[in-house]
């Protein structure tokens, strides 16, 4: 057991002594000068400790999103349609999120809404259900306009379009 740990532990110490190696000599080979070593070290140790830090450990926590609501959720609703070639979007099922600050006069959205697919024929018979097809997401910018929060139908972008059984 103790060999296995130390031929780890002496794999691990050469691949970083290897990294290194290579490192200075690609910056000799690209800059055509002798590297500052401890000035490379130091780089990559603030590099590392920066990407640990509180700061950026919160940044890359999932926050919840803070749902908003918006005053064209038709539009939004048939440029989804056109977008996502589905038959349908039921505009009363969008919802509509950032993880962006709402004050901010325009800010990232996430909308997500429920599409229907085309009516299905059964022995002759054209049977409409009112069971959703497909869930809709979509992203898109918002900004206050005068009668409210306005989704630009224009930025509007599908992330997916997935098949509910």
């Amino acid at each position: 057991m103790a060999n296995k740990v130390v031929r780890i532990i002496l794999i691990v110490v050469f691949f970083i002594v290897f990294f290194e190696l290579g490192l200075f000599g690609s910056y000799t080979i690209v800059t055509a000068e002798a590297p500052n070593i401890q000035g490379l070290i130091d780089m990559q140790i603030s590099k590392i400790t920066g990407f640990f830090s509180p700061e950026n450990v919160n940044q890359v926590l999932v926050k919840d999103p803070t749902p908003v609501s918006i005053s064209n959720k038709k539009d939004v609703a048939l440029q989804m349609e056109s977008l996502s070639k589905v038959d349908g979007v039921n505009y009363e099922s969008i919802n509509v999120s950032t993880y962006e600050d709402p004050e901010n006069n325009e800010f990232n959205v996430t909308i997500s809404a429920l599409g229907y697919a085309s009516p299905n024929s059964t022995s002759g018979q054209i049977v409409i259900s009112q069971v959703p097809s497909y869930k809709i997401i979509a992203t898109g910018v918002a900004s206050y306009k005068g009668d409210g929060l306005r989704v630009d139908t224009n930025t509007m972008a599908i992330n997916s379009v997935l098949k509910l059984y």
